[in-house]
């Protein structure tokens, strides 16, 4: 009996990978980040994919016929047309609960490493041979007894208000559903428009699925809402943020701050952004700790091995596909 045929489009932590290797006939992609030359080549005979770092579009799925199951390498699911899967009878999953510590841990992180000054003093100390102290020459802003607005309170905006608490900063939030008293209770959130959210909070932290509805979602209106003083931080996607409205924002002054773990033309990024001090860059590394790739590996492939022995994935992002067998 043939085994079925499963890709990984990137060489993902192989640990990982063992017990989907004992069930299937698995292909990784060794060469980094896979062009979509080669993945249109390599699925034609795939019944499963991992998709970590590529799009699954239709043409994709044309030159599939035989593909069951795409399980995304994230909790973004972005990357993978939705509607033409389902089309299609192709299950998509993602992995959402994995990812959340990490990217909340990144949050903080650059949160504090823009607010207190940290990347750019460390930059200046290393580059400036005329670098001088002083108690009073590079004062930033702290934490404590700021009122956080985040953006999209899902599993990982949950994750950072709760970090964020332990800060002292105050916790509000914009999301499109609101959540239940008692999670606002559990969290010591209160609940804005996304308006007055923006036009309070000291720090805007973005958290919210890149979805047609979210793209540009913060633009050039909504940074003219917030408080000359105020901070932007997003690890979410580059394109919920109008980039060119933001460095416009930042070049003219009327933002403090903007610290950044995505990008809207990822992997370029705005030259201007390179050139401010008061911009905090990192290369998308949200869920980028050992701990989390090995898990978000595991989870990855346990959603092809659940589906092919009759279980239901834990996370179907188009669970429609399901109800129709």
């Amino acid at each position: 009996m043939n085994r079925k045929k499963i890709l990984v489009t990137y060489p993902l932590l192989p640990e990982g990978l063992q017990e989907l290797k004992k069930q299937f006939d698995v292909y990784v992609y060794e060469n980094g980040w896979m062009p979509k030359s080669d993945l249109l080549k390599a699925v034609g005979d795939c019944a499963g994919i991992i998709a970590a770092g590529v799009d699954v579009d239709e043409e994709v799925m044309d030159a599939a016929p035989e593909l069951e199951i795409i399980s995304v390498y994230g909790a973004g699911y972005d990357n993978v047309d939705i509607r033409a899967a389902t089309g299609r009878g192709i299950v998509v999953t993602n992995i959402p609960d994995v990812v959340a510590d990490a990217t909340a841990e990144v949050t903080m992180g650059l949160m504090l490493s823009l607010m207190r000054r940290i990347t750019e003093l460390d930059r200046r100390l290393r580059t400036d041979s005329n670098f001088e102290w002083g108690m009073l020459k590079y004062m930033g802003s702290g934490l404590s007894g700021k009122e956080l607005g985040i953006v999209g309170m899902g599993r990982i905006g949950g994750a950072v208000a709760k970090r964020a608490a332990a800060f002292g900063m105050r916790i509000s939030y914009y999301k499109r559903k609101r959540l239940d008293p008692v999670i606002e209770m559990e969290l010591g959130a209160a609940y804005k428009r996304l308006d007055d959210l923006l036009r309070t909070a000291d720090v805007i932290s973005i958290h919210t699925p890149l979805t047609k509805e979210t793209r540009h979602l913060i633009g050039q209106r909504e940074l003219s809402l917030m408080k000359p003083e105020a901070y932007l931080i997003n690890v979410s996607r580059g394109s919920v943020v109008d980039e060119a409205a933001l460095v416009n924002a930042l070049s003219r002054g009327k933002l403090a701050g903007a610290a950044l773990d995505v990008f809207e033309h990822e992997p370029k990024i705005s030259p201007e952004l390179l050139k401010m001090d008061n911009v905090v860059l990192t290369p998308h590394i949200g869920t980028d700790t050992i701990e989390t790739r090995h898990c978000m590996t595991r989870e990855s492939a346990q959603s092809i091995i659940d589906f092919f022995n009759g279980r239901r994935p834990f996370h179907v992002v188009n669970p429609e596909v399901l109800r129709a067998y």
